[in-house]
């Protein structure tokens, strides 16, 4: 995962060199590339899960980087077409120290959930307990401006939907025995996932700071592969940050 965002950022930063050689901007100034990078912050919610796969508010959280690039919809309409790219990665931290293991019942690609305590010992101490769902993902939006003479100013709202690819989960936990030892274990599966997700979202805002939403059409774990037979959906809520 570090990886996969160390070589996205490198690609649209040197992008962004190249502009600025071209066309030398003033100091301080918004970088000269067309299209935005965004840097979206929020938490993640199961929509029509069992009571039984609760999850915990603020470790579940959703950070997604994405770069968009602007098509005109016409001169001076304020609509733009923005198709992208990045990664989504999401975290759930489930409730009652408990994680997610294979369910030999339901075959290799599959999940249940159990407590930690039950995997570890009654005595261990459970310190962290989350875990990693990471996409890329291919975002799709319209986007109107309220100010049609400059888009990189005033009032913009977006919709649209986005398509991942799922390309790494895995669960981490760090416990702690009575002997006081340590121990950070990460177990990568794909427990049962959708290898692909899909849904629509709305972003609201100026052009530095957007509210945006976004509600999966599909659920999260292939039809009875997931804990409790789950049909949820994702649902997330955050702020967007853009960086040019």
């Amino acid at each position: 995962m570090k990886r996969l965002t160390l070589i996205l950022l490198t690609c649209i930063f040197s992008l962004n060199l190249s502009a600025q050689d071209k066309d030398p901007a003033p100091k301080n100034a918004r970088p000269n590339i067309k299209g935005d990078l965004f840097l979206d912050f929020g938490f993640n919610f199961l929509n029509n899960r069992p009571e039984n796969l609760n999850t915990r508010f603020f470790p579940s959280k959703v950070a997604n980087i994405y770069y968009q690039y602007p098509i005109n919809l016409g001169e001076n309409s304020g609509i733009t077409f923005n198709p992208g790219i990045g990664l989504g990665l999401d975290k759930l931290a489930f409730k009652n120290d408990s994680t997610l293991i294979n369910n030999p019942a339901l075959g290799n690609n599959s999940s249940q959930l159990v407590g930690i305590k039950t995997l570890y010992g009654d005595d261990v101490t459970v310190n962290t307990n989350t875990m990693a769902i990471n996409y890329i993902d291919i975002p799709l939006e319209f986007r109107y401006h309220v100010n049609k003479t400059n888009y990189d100013k005033g009032f913009r709202f977006a919709i649209g939907g986005k398509l991942g690819i799922l390309y790494n989960a895995h669960t981490k936990v760090e416990i702690t025995d009575a002997a006081g030892l340590t121990q950070k274990i990460k177990i990568r599966q794909d427990y049962g996932l959708n290898p692909l997700r899909y849904g629509v979202y709305a972003r609201v805002g100026l052009a530095g700071f957007n509210l945006w939403s976004y509600y999966g059409l599909n659920t999260v774990f292939k039809e009875g592969k997931g804990p409790f037979g789950t049909e949820a959906t994702e649902l997330n809520i955050g702020l967007s940050v853009a960086l040019f």
